[in-house]
C-alpha cells in the first residue's frame, strides 16, 4: 500500500498565524512527548514513521509549501503541484507519479490529509482499506469515524445495512446536517467523512485515460493548468456506484478553528506575555517580542503575529474566517533554510520600494545561489558566522559584516552557526518571485565557484 498525504490549504481559520505559506499544518502549537513543540504535520510524520510507513508515503502539496515542509521535515518525498488546483488533479499527479515509479497497478493508494489528530492506531488501520478493496470489489473504500456526538461541522457516511466483517457497501452521503439530523444519521450508523480513502492505482490510471489525460508524471505535469479545478467528491466519488467504507473507533479531531485547536494544544501560553488568574480557559498564542497581558478574559484565545492580531471569543472564533483580511504578502514564512520576518515595508513617490526583513539561516543550512534582476540587497549581520557567495567568489562572513549585492549578481549566504541579518531590499519591484536561482545545495554552489576560479587561472596564464 501506497500513503499520499495531501497538504494544501490557506488555513484562514487560524489568522493571524496562518497564511498562504504557512497554513494550520504548520504551526507549532502542539506539544509532543517531550515538552517540545510541534506542527500537525510533524506530528503526524512521527506517526506515520512509527507505523514503518514512512517508506510507502508521499507528500503532495502546492509549490508555496515545499521549503516549509522541508523545513520541518527534513528530506521527504514530495510531489509539487505547479499551482493550487483542488483535489482531483493533486490526487491525478499524485497516482501518475506512482505509475512513473513502476508502482504496480494493483497497488493500494490510500489518500488522507496530512493534518488528522488521531492516535497512532489510526495508522495500523489504514490496512483496512486495502482489504475492503480485496474483499468487497468495490472501486473505491472510505475510513469513516464512529462519531462520538452529533455534530454539524462534519459530513457523514451513511452505510447499508449488513456488509463483510470488516466493512459496509456505501448508501449515500450528507454533508455538515444539523444537530438533530446528525443524532438520527448516528442511530442509523452513520460515521464522520475524515477525508480518507483508498483505490488500486489502475482505477485512477483508467480514470486518466477515459478523460484523455497522460499517465505519465511529466507529461501531466506539463498540461496541469489546463485541469479543471474540481475536487475528487465531486469528479469521482459522487459519479461511483460500488463504494465500501471501514470504521474507526478510535481518537479523530479536525483542528481547523481556534476553539479545537486550543483544546489539543497541551500549555495555556506560547511567546511572551501573562494570562491572569481570572481568564480561566483562556490561550494566548504571542510571536512577536511584544508582551501580550490579558485581564479579566474567561474562554477566550489571543492571537499575535506580524500578519495582525486576534482577540475572540473562542466559541466565535470560526468567524475570523469571514473577517480577517489576508495581507498582500505573508509576513512570516520557513523556508528550507530558515526563516524570515517582514519588518517594513515603503513604497516612495519615485515608485522606489524597500522592504526591510530580519532573516534565520540554520546551521550547516544555505540560501539558494540566485540573482535578482529588480532589486540592491544590503544585509547586516546580526549574529553567528558562515560564507558569504557573491559572484563566483567565497568569503567568510561575521556578525557585524555589512553586504551589498547589486541586481543581476549571483549570491548565496551558507550558516556555520546559527545566523541572523536584516536584509534591506531596494527597486523598482521588492517580489518573492523576483529571483533566478542556478544552484540549491551547497555541493553544486562550491563546485561551480571552484570551476570558474580554475578558469580564471587559466586564463590570467
Amino acid at each position: 500500500m501506497r500513503l499520499v498525504l495531501l497538504s494544501g490549504g490557506s488555513g484562514k481559520r487560524l489568522w493571524p498565524l496562518s497564511n498562504d505559506a504557512r497554513s494550520k499544518q504548520f504551526l507549532k502549537v502542539l506539544e509532543n512527548e517531550h515538552g517540545e513543540m510541534e506542527s500537525m504535520v510533524q506530528r503526524v510524520w512521527g506517526q506515520i514513521k512509527g507505523a514503518g510507513l514512512a517508506e510507502s508515503t508521499v507528500i503532495a502539496t502546492s509549490k508555496m509549501q515545499v521549503e516549509i515542509l522541508q523545513n520541518q521535515l527534513g528530506s521527504v518525498p514530495i510531489i509539487t503541484e505547479p499551482e493550487r488546483r483542488d483535489t482531483f488533479p493533486a490526487i491525478a499527479l499524485a497516482a501518475s507519479y506512482l505509475y512513473s515509479q513502476n508502482v504496480g497497478l494493483d497497488e493500494t493508494v490510500c489518500i488522507l490529509p496530512v493534518d488528522p489528530y488521531v492516535d497512532d492506531r489510526f495508522f495500523d488501520r489504514l490496512e483496512g482499506l486495502d482489504s475492503a478493496l480485496h474483499q468487497s470489489g468495490a472501486k473505491i473504500a472510505l475510513m469513516g469515524v464512529n462519531p462520538t456526538y452529533p455534530s454539524s461541522k462534519y459530513g457523514y457516511i451513511v452505510p447499508e445495512e449488513g456488509g463483510g466483517s470488516d466493512y459496509k457497501r456505501v448508501s449515500r452521503f450528507t454533508e455538515k446536517p444539523s444537530e438533530d439530523r446528525a443524532e438520527r444519521l448516528i442511530q442509523q450508523g452513520a460515521l464522520w467523512n475524515c477525508g480518507v480513502f483508498a483505490f488500486k492505482l489502475s482505477y485512477m490510471m483508467d480514470k486518466l485515460i477515459r478523460e484523455g489525460l497522460p499517465m505519465q508524471y511529466e507529461e501531466l505535469l506539463a498540461r496541469y493548468a489546463t485541469l479543471e479545478k474540481i475536487s475528487f467528491d465531486y469528479a469521482v466519488v459522487e459519479k461511483e456506484e460500488h463504494i465500501a467504507v471501514i470504521s474507526y473507533d478510535g481518537y479523530w479531531k479536525d483542528l481547523g478553528t481556534w476553539n479545537t485547536l486550543t483544546e489539543n494544544m497541551g500549555v495555556k501560553q506560547i511567546g511572551k506575555g501573562t494570562i491572569s488568574e481570572d481568564s480561566p480557559n483562556t490561550h494566548l498564542i504571542n510571536e512577536l517580542d511584544i508582551p501580550v497581558t490579558i485581564i479579566g478574559m474567561p474562554d477566550a484565545v489571543v492571537a499575535v503575529s506580524p500578519d495582525g492580531i486576534l482577540v475572540s471569543d473562542k466559541a466565535a472564533s470560526p468567524r475570523v474566517k469571514e473577517l480577517a483580511e489576508a495581507a498582500d504578502r505573508p509576513m512570516y514564512e520557513e523556508r528550507r533554510w530558515g526563516w524570515y520576518r517582514v519588518l517594513d515595508y515603503s513604497k516612495f513617490e519615485d515608485g522606489t520600494e524597500v522592504l526591510t526583513k530580519r532573516i534565520g539561516v540554520q546551521a550547516g543550512k544555505n540560501l539558494g545561489y540566485c540573482k535578482h534582476m529588480h532589486r540592491t540587497d544590503t544585509w547586516t549581520i546580526i549574529s553567528g558566522e558562515g560564507v558569504l557567495v557573491k559572484g563566483d567568489t567565497i568569503t567568510r562572513i561575521f556578525a557585524g559584516d555589512v553586504v551589498t549585492v547589486e541586481p543581476g549578481t549571483y549570491h548565496c549566504l551558507k550558516a556555520f552557526s546559527d545566523m541572523e541579518y536584516i536584509e534591506v531590499q531596494k527597486g523598482e519591484v521588492v517580489q518573492e518571485e523576483d529571483f533566478e536561482e542556478m544552484f540549491s545545495s551547497w555541493q553544486e554552489i562550491e563546485s561551480h565557484c571552484k570551476r570558474q576560479e580554475a578558469v580564471g587561472r587559466r586564463g590570467a596564464l
